[in-house]
């Protein structure tokens, strides 16, 4: 039987490769596929990610095969040549990478190959397979950078001890990409450590491709950025460690301190780093304290999000703010032992009440999911309804959170009703950011 998800939450494997490639310093995507599908791939990233924009050479701007119908008859392999030759020839970039679509991956072109042709030429080009078939965004994500550390970044024999590479933070997706990214690498750096991030500020090509003296990958998801994570510790001897997006202080102290044990930094500076951090944090956030108890501002807290947001984002909501975790639909499909294991995670909250946990795709459902955490009024003189409530998720649950009456933010791609420029929620400076939105959005009607 043929399924459909209903008001999904990501693109295809080959929107994800494009968003990718266009969040690269001065990458050239060209895709093999419809035109149609650069376009409305792009087009969604561009519009749907707090109107991140289409970067250097995406959205209309992206050099695409355009096939036709010919070419699916036909196969479409030369007519792909001619684009990398001529991209290259009308297009300054640094790097030029051919992904593909479903149509030319059902007959068999082979892109990979055809870009191997112009290897040792003076530009380089890469290439991967990305129907939108072989997955969601994240992993046309993975298959860009698994590429990538394959294929481009050169292998050091001699690793420096204070190097680290950064993955599962992927753009688009993570609307809050950039931000997010800064405010990691600024802590790390408070700790002698350097970073490479991919899609920090400052990067190019050329620094990436030296990606391979890291001495260990930091992949901030539980499932994202594990298959390129895994090439790096095959082909650069690099290992890796996950760990949660820190959002706010609780997860930001033990992603602190789970990093500084793993690479050997002493205690007393991972102290010192987070008592200078928690502060400063303070000396802001107990600016809330008067509103906050004078109007009672704790809410429930539901959250409907992917599963790099979700446990950090509750996490924040009931250790931070105390607010009361009610109820986290994750918005990701996941074999029944990774749903166990991610399940255990929410053990780890402060908070005397633990939130019910779904594993659902289908974003319409969260209204479902929500009536049935809750007992129905049926008409008592006395009805303790779930209120008031707040939920975190993305604009497709603007109209639920109306529904049921509660306070909303979008943080969680899609997110078409804020824009976002160099804004992040993660660490203690996010934490305070995040913090403000919040209850921002509570008092914005007074």
């Amino acid at each position: 039987m043929a399924t459909f998800i209903e008001r999904a939450k990501s693109t295809c494997a080959l929107g994800g490769a494009i968003v990718t490639l266009t969040s690269l310093p001065k990458t050239i995507p060209i895709v093999h596929a419809s035109g149609g599908c650069s376009t409305m791939l792009s087009g969604t990233f561009s519009q749907a990610s707090g109107y991140k924009g289409t970067g250097y050479c995406g959205g209309h701007m992206t050099p695409t095969s355009n096939i036709v119908e010919k070419n699916i008859v036909f196969g479409g392999e030369e007519r792909l040549e001619e684009q990398i030759a001529h991209t290259i020839k009308v297009i300054d970039g640094d790097l030029y990478f051919v992904v593909t679509g479903c149509q030319v991956e059902i007959i068999g072109d082979d892109a990979v190959g055809i870009a191997r042709r112009f290897k040792g030429g003076k530009e380089p080009v890469l290439a991967a397979n990305t129907p939108g078939f072989a997955g969601n965004a994240f992993k046309g994500y993975e298959l860009v950078l698994s590429t990538l550390a394959a294929e481009f970044i050169e292998y050091k024999a001699v690793k420096d001890e204070r190097t680290v590479n950064i993955l599962g933070v992927m753009p688009g997706q993570d609307v809050f990409c950039r931000g997010n990214i800064r405010e990691i690498k600024r802590l790390l750096n408070q700790l002698g450590l350097k970073v490479n991030t991919f899609f920090g500020d400052g990067e190019t090509i050329e620094k990436i491709r030296h990606y391979g003296d890291a001495s260990l990958t930091l992949v901030f998801s539980e499932k994202y950025g594990l298959e390129t994570a895994k090439v790096f510790e095959e082909k650069h001897h690099i290992p890796y460690l996950c760990v949660d997006l820190p959002i706010g202080e609780t997860r930001t102290d033990a992603f602190l301190q789970k990093v500084g044990e793993r690479l050997g930094i002493s205690p007393p500076a991972i102290a010192a780093l987070i008592a200078e951090e928690k502060a400063y944090y303070y000396s802001y956030l107990e600016r809330f304290l008067d509103i906050y108890g004078d109007i009672d501002l704790q809410r429930y807290a539901i959250v409907s999000a992917d599963l790099n947001y979700a446990f950090p984002l509750i996490s924040f909501l009931a250790d931070d703010l105390g607010w009361v975790p009610h109820l986290v639909v994750i918005n990701d499909q996941l074999d029944d032992l990774a749903k166990k294991k991610y399940e255990l995670k929410f053990n780890q909250l402060s908070s005397e009440a633990k939130p019910k946990v779904v594993f659902e795709q289908h974003a319409g459902q969260l209204l479902k999911h929500i009536r049935e955490s809750w007992p129905h009024n049926k008409n008592e003189k006395y009805y303790n309804a779930l209120s008031p409530a707040f939920l975190v998720g993305s604009s497709l649950e603007a109209s639920t959170a109306q529904k049921i009456g509660a306070a909303f933010l979008p943080v969680s791609f899609p997110v078409t009703n804020r824009a976002v420029l160099d804004r992040g929620y993660t660490g203690y400076k996010g934490g305070l950011t995040l913090a403000e939105d919040l209850i921002s959005a509570l008092v914005s009607n007074r």
